[in-house]
């Protein structure tokens, strides 16, 4: 049988992943605080609340300039956010209200200022605000990757992962759960517009939804079809509408649709599920996680608001079904990412420098690690001529990778590869690194990817990919691979 396929990066890369999401393993009470922690800090590097000059503003964002626009309905839109750079070259996110929004200047400031206070890690924190003349404006810290609307519905490159959509929904909860706790718990119009990504790839929600976008105005502007059933009764909006339309946005990351609640609920209770799920996230999770996720969407859709979850049970819910915990989020995003701010393995400075010497080195020191299990299947076999035909030409070829031989290595694992007697990811690594030192790039990148594919976990896998890709001017893949490889070797290391 041979084992070698030829296929694209991308599809390969995605049957790679899909191979190995069906896995659930238990999140540990120490992988729960690398998710309290991973950008520990940022929210407390962030300036005080101070007020803006109008100049400052109008300066930062090139006067209002229409290519710095970024919500979502453009300059159509009653309240524009635009994004600008401030003198010191931080990046801000501005939100300029229509001029009639709020005419009492000291009941905005106030609603401002208290908001201003709040400082976590996941909200986009408020920096200020401007309040000169009809003018009323909100400075925010910018995130650059985008809304979960258009990930979750307009996606190009990749569909979001459904362990990222499960961070997603946790990362929600935890931030209305801190909104909750400071007193702040009514969350105005929470929707996937709502929840932006910032440079590590981490999903925040929006600190301009913690006020209303006018002193007399809705709360509420999207589709009726999505508004809580008493705000319909009587135009208010307590703790439990927002969980409500926490429940909705539930549904947006089973579906990667934007699915009216009533609908989806009909679906629940005739457990048609598979009209509710993504097509694209097929072998990414079992049946049983499916349900829990539209579970937890239904109860936060119940008619009576008493009977919804608070934010508090939603975290404590939504901890246990994450997955895949101490894998960065802008790698789970697909994000390029500065891999010289990490602090890195020697193997992964290797491979980023393609130094392949220093990589054959320690692939020789690792040996067949990757393999645990196969030798318990090759003592069994060994009575076969097949298998006596495959463990030589396997001997053979590791005798050659430690001479350097290079070519008669590759030659003896084609043998093995060919003979399909036992399937070795140690022995694709190896013929991908001897195909990087022959300058056949494109054939050491399948043997990577076909080497994941068989062990999903194997960093030796995914730095060797990062390696190809680099030889094959891929660059900003060839970032992402690596810092997958990185974080897969600390969790083994980790692990040991």
């Amino acid at each position: 049988m041979n084992y070698r396929i030829e296929m694209s990066y991308n599809l390969f890369k995605f049957l790679a992943r899909c191979w190995g999401a069906g896995q659930k393993f238990p999140v540990t009470k120490d992988q729960v605080n690398d998710i309290e922690n991973e950008d520990k800090g940022g929210s407390n590097d962030l300036p005080q609340f101070r007020e803006y000059t109008f100049d400052e503003l109008w300066k930062a964002t090139s006067g209002f300039a229409v290519e710095n626009i970024v919500s979502e309905h453009g300059e159509k839109a009653p309240n524009v956010v635009y994004k600008g750079k401030l003198a010191n070259q931080v990046q801000i996110a501005v939100k300029r209200f229509n001029s009639s929004a709020w005419p009492d200047a000291r009941q905005f400031l106030e609603e401002a200022r208290a908001v201003g206070h709040l400082r976590n890690r996941r909200l986009t924190n408020l920096l200020g605000c401007c309040c000169e003349g009809d003018e009323r404006l909100l400075v925010a810290e910018y995130m650059p990757n985008d809304t979960l609307a258009k990930h979750l519905f307009h996606w190009k490159a990749q569909p979001m992962k459904w362990a990222m959509r499960l961070r997603v929904a946790l990362h929600l909860a935890q931030a209305l759960e801190y909104c909750t706790s400071k007193g702040r718990a009514i969350y105005h119009d929470l929707n996937a517009y709502r929840v932006v990504f910032d440079n590590e790839g981490n999903p925040r929600l929006s600190c301009f939804g913690l006020m209303k976008n006018s002193r007399n105005g809705k709360s509420y502007s999207t589709n009726l079809a999505f508004t809580p059933p008493e705000y319909l009764r009587t135009g208010k909006v307590s703790p439990e509408s927002v969980t409500y339309s926490f429940g909705t946005l539930l549904l947006d990351l089973v579906s990667g649709k934007h699915i009216p609640p009533s609908r989806a609920l009909e679906l629940i209770r005739d457990r048609n599920l598979q009209v509710l799920t993504d097509s694209s996230l097929e072998g990414q999770f079992s049946n049983d996680e499916g349900t829990e996720l539209l579970r937890l969407a239904s109860r936060c859709l119940q008619f009576e608001p008493q009977e919804r979850p608070n934010p508090k049970l939603l975290v404590t819910a939504l901890t246990h079904l994450q997955k895949d915990s101490q894998v960065p989020s802008y790698v789970l995003m697909g994000i390029p990412h500065d891999v010289a701010a990490l602090s890195l393995s020697p193997l992964a400075e290797a491979c980023l420098r393609m130094d392949l010497s220093v990589i054959h080195e320690m692939m020789e020191k690792i040996g067949y690690r990757d393999d645990e299990g196969t030798a318990t299947e090759l003592s069994f076999q060994m009575w076969t001529n097949q298998m006596k035909e495959s463990l030589s030409s396997k001997m053979k070829g590791d005798s050659a990778f430690r001479h350097k031989d290079f070519k008669t290595a590759i030659e003896s694992y084609t043998v093995f590869i060919d003979v399909g007697t036992t399937i070795s990811p140690t022995v694709f690594a190896r013929r991908s690194l001897c195909y990087l030192m022959m300058d056949m790039a494109e054939e050491a990148l399948n043997d990577a990817l076909q080497a994941q594919v068989i062990f999903i976990f194997s960093y030796i896998a995914s730095y060797l990919q990062a390696v190809a890709l680099i030889a094959l001017g891929k660059e900003n893949e060839a970032q992402v691979a690596l810092i997958e490889g990185f974080a897969l070797e600390k969790k083994t290391n980790n692990t040991k």
